[in-house]
């Protein structure tokens, strides 16, 4: 569970991010995974620093993830100039990839104005211990750890059995 658990980077990444998307009632950001699967947070992250590029109402009113998703990821690459690194049916998922939006969100934060309050930090630091990890991660951990002590344990039966084939080649049983 440990390597679930929110660096300083990512601390500071998403209080910057909740506090950009402070005014939008539709957005709650409280991960870097299934907070962003709806496509309204990249949206909202975009139009709150550059409220000029799109009409918010029209992209709430959409009715896809995948359509807002694709909305944002345009805008990000005709006026900011970053790539498309996602795909938004990847991200339109109950659990989508942390380390890729990650990524993505940290390519915004380079190339839009940063500043993050001290207050903004203390509210991420204060979000319910379970809200920093989610159900999906959860047991994504629990199937990775269940996963690696079975082939841990097929491994060793594996080892076992090939010790006794070697040993019976190399020390055949007398008659």
């Amino acid at each position: 569970m440990a390597g679930l658990q929110q660096t300083n980077s990512e601390k500071i990444l998403l209080s910057w991010v909740r506090q950009s998307t402070r005014n939008y009632p539709q957005v709650n950001v409280i991960n870097f995974t299934s907070s962003w699967s709806d496509g309204l947070a990249f949206n909202a992250l975009l139009h709150s620093h550059r409220p000029d590029l799109f009409d918010w109402n029209a992209v709430v009113s959409q009715h896809s993830p995948v359509q807002r998703l694709d909305h944002a990821f345009n805008v990000a690459k005709q006026h900011l100039g970053i790539e498309k690194l996602l795909d938004p049916e990847d991200v339109a998922t109950a659990c989508p990839d942390k380390k890729s939006i990650l990524m993505y969100v940290t390519s915004l934060f380079q190339v839009l104005p940063q500043q993050v309050t001290m207050e903004a930090i203390r509210e991420v630091e204060m979000l319910p211990r379970h809200s920093r990890v989610t159900k999906e991660e959860h047991i994504q951990v629990h199937h990775q750890e269940r996963f690696s002590q079975e082939v841990s344990y097929f491994t060793f039966l594996f080892l076992s059995c090939c010790s006794k084939v070697v040993v019976s080649l190399t020390y055949p049983i007398s008659l």
